[in-house]
């Protein structure tokens, strides 16, 4: 039980990687936030979790709206108490759409989910952390915000957005008991790729020349495992960094 006694939020919980992490957290003792935008399909991991001897809630909420994200934060310290772990999952694809072809819409839309969702209930649970001298924030990055063309450009540079603030976060409180790190994911099989509408071509294209390299796809639970350690004290040494979970995809 690394987690026993710990309250986790996490976001874009209701499936793929969130799903697992939230499944793991409780199976490892943790008390579940299951966040996301589908109540529905929140509750019913909630309901998996319950089944077998775990403690969890749904709470619905889209990270992009400054609102949603303090009541999520407000409901979890009125259930549970406190938070102690959030793990910042929430996330959209762009369709591969390359600089010249990109709107103002999808570039802050998908900025709005990808980046400022992690600032904004980061924002909120540090005052939470810094009072009691204690917290773990996750990111989940991606392959994408470390190389330059795993996708299209507002999610490439969404996602070196994340992993830089990350950095930020860890270190600037690192004195006060907080660590924030990061998983970058490469390819995972999720079902992040049903936000992909209508992929550009030639961004695709671009995009796509390395999967011929990729030695494989990884399951979420494999992610969640590598959440699990960041989130627990078995990684108390590790701050302010990306661990790369990609089978080696990106050591070519």
């Amino acid at each position: 039980m690394r987690l026993s006694g710990k309250v986790a939020v996490v976001t874009g919980a209701a499936s793929g990687m969130g799903k697992a992490i939230a499944e793991l957290f409780a199976a490892e003792g943790a008390k579940v936030v299951v966040s996301d935008l589908r109540l529905e399909a929140a509750q019913t991991v909630v309901s998996g979790i319950e089944s077998n001897g775990g403690a969890a809630i749904a709470l619905a909420a889209n990270v992009a709206v400054e609102e949603d994200v303090q009541q999520l934060i407000d409901n979890a310290v009125k259930q549970f108490g406190t938070v102690d772990i959030l793990i910042n999952n929430a996330g959209i694809m762009d369709n591969f759409v390359p600089a010249a072809e990109l709107t103002d819409e999808l570039w802050e839309r998908v900025f709005a989910i990808n980046t400022t969702g992690p600032m904004r209930t980061t924002r909120k649970v540090l005052p939470i952390f810094t009072e009691k001298k204690s917290g773990v924030i996750v990111n989940i990055a991606s392959a994408g915000g470390l190389y330059g063309s795993r996708a299209g450009a507002a999610y490439t540079a969404a996602k070196h957005a994340v992993v830089g603030f990350t950095k930020n976060v860890g270190f600037q409180y690192a004195t006060s008991g907080i660590r924030c790190n990061a998983v970058a994911p490469g390819g995972v099989n999720t079902n992040i790729g049903s936000s992909i509408t209508a992929p550009n071509a030639f961004g695709m294209e671009r995009a796509t020349i390395g999967m011929g390299i990729n030695p494989r796809v990884g399951d979420p639970e494999e992610i969640a495992k590598i959440a699990l350690f960041l989130a627990s004290d078995e990684s108390s040494f590790v701050n302010g960094t990306v661990v790369t979970a990609d089978a080696g995809w990106t050591a070519y």
